[in-house]
């Protein structure tokens, strides 16, 4: 999981992670803007995702407003299992994002889904197929949203 980011992927990634453009053909435009080809984004976009680099390109909703409940979990994960662990959670639709802290429970995520008993499932499934049993579930009890763009240089 060793990739290199070139000039353009960087580029590509902060063009992508807020504003993405609402167009027919939006990789297009996006190319435009970088002075690239419209076929080109698309690879590189693709190729990221190959490289776990990026997970999903798509919109971002407020669950509350669908009807949906969110959580923040944090996984006590041993560094032998991070690849294990966090391929697993990621492979959940409701997984949203997750990122490592300096912190005994070291792998933290978002989880949303129509239901927390579902979410408490999904957790028990994470747990059984991992081997992981340490893991917080931290439901909000107040959402305050905040934009996080990662600007690489």
């Amino acid at each position: 999981m060793n990739y290199q980011l070139d000039d353009i992927d960087k580029a590509l990634l902060n063009r992508i992670q807020s504003d993405f453009p609402i167009a027919p053909r939006p990789f297009a435009k996006i190319a435009e803007e970088l002075n690239l080809i419209e076929d080109e984004v698309i690879e590189k976009i693709r190729r990221l995702k190959e490289k776990d680099i990026i997970r999903r390109v798509g919109g971002n909703f407020s669950p509350e407003r669908l009807g949906y409940v969110s959580t923040l979990c944090a996984g006590k994960v041993p560094e032998e299992k991070l690849e294990h662990f966090t391929r697993t959670i990621n492979s959940y639709p409701g997984v949203t994002h997750n990122y490592l802290r300096d912190n005994s429970f070291n792998v933290w995520f978002t989880f949303i889904a129509p239901s927390a008993e579902e979410i408490e499932k999904n957790l028990a499934e994470i747990s059984e197929k991992t081997g992981i049993r340490d893991i917080l579930n931290l439901p909000a009890t107040r959402v305050y949203k905040i934009r996080a763009h990662f600007n690489l240089k």
